[in-house]
């Protein structure tokens, strides 16, 4: 084959280098019409998609948090009235005593206890606060199955029980009475027990299960009375 004249070869090697730089040169000076708005379209949906995001999780947390009746216990001490106190503990200081706890927003507890003569008892009510009706609801019936062998509370809180139990020691009797009311979020659970130590008898079953039953219904609508 015969050579070509330097100048044409050059040409014709030079030839495709130029073509593809006038053709970059082409895409980089001409107009960016489509990448600019493919950007824009691109944080459009991002920006919708981040304002959606936001505004589902604002309103899940609206949500829980309208779910949620009770954020904080009331004060223990201060749910039983004090002529209730008087009945159920005679000889108490009806101020009564507040238990340390870990976290008194959720959980508080008060108790009155009196020796009058012979005649021993003890009162104790408590608040519990849970994440949502359902974990109290839960907590309910757990505690429910560890107690078995009382029965229902009609019209306590949304679920209500009580359960009498007598224990012997030493030839001494003590009859306790603990009853449970779930109320929305909230756990309100009283524990109420007696002794006689000159009989070493126990007070009946119907003494304490009513006793413990009327201090729950007052813990009940001072629970109620704190939102």
């Amino acid at each position: 084959m015969r050579s070509l004249p330097l100048p044409l070869a050059l040409t014709a090697r030079l030839t495709p280098v130029a073509v593809l730089a006038c053709a970059g040169w082409a895409m980089a000076s001409g107009p960016d019409t489509t990448t600019s708005t493919g950007s824009g379209d691109t944080t459009t949906r991002q920006q919708t998609a981040g304002q959606s995001t936001d505004g589902a999780s604002s309103s899940s947390a609206a949500s829980t948090a309208a779910a949620k009746a009770y954020s904080a216990s009331p004060a223990p001490c201060g749910s039983i009235p004090v002529a209730t106190v008087k009945s159920l503990v005679p000889g108490a200081k009806t101020a009564g005593k507040e238990i340390p706890s870990t976290d008194t927003k959720l959980r508080r507890t008060c108790s009155w206890n009196a020796l009058k003569g012979y005649d021993y008892r003890w009162l104790d009510v408590s608040f519990e606060i849970m994440d949502s009706d359902a974990a109290a609801a839960k907590e309910y019936k757990d505690r429910v199955a560890e107690k078995s062998g009382g029965g229902a509370v009609p019209g306590l809180g949304d679920n209500g029980y009580s359960v009498v139990n007598l224990t012997t020691e030493d030839k001494q009797q003590t009859r306790e009475g603990v009853v449970m009311a779930q109320v929305s979020n909230a756990l309100v659970v009283v524990t109420y027990n007696g002794s006689d130590f000159a009989s070493k008898k126990a007070p009946g079953t119907d003494v304490i299960n009513k006793g413990a039953i009327q201090a729950a219904k007052a813990a009940v609508t001072a629970l109620k009375g704190s939102q």
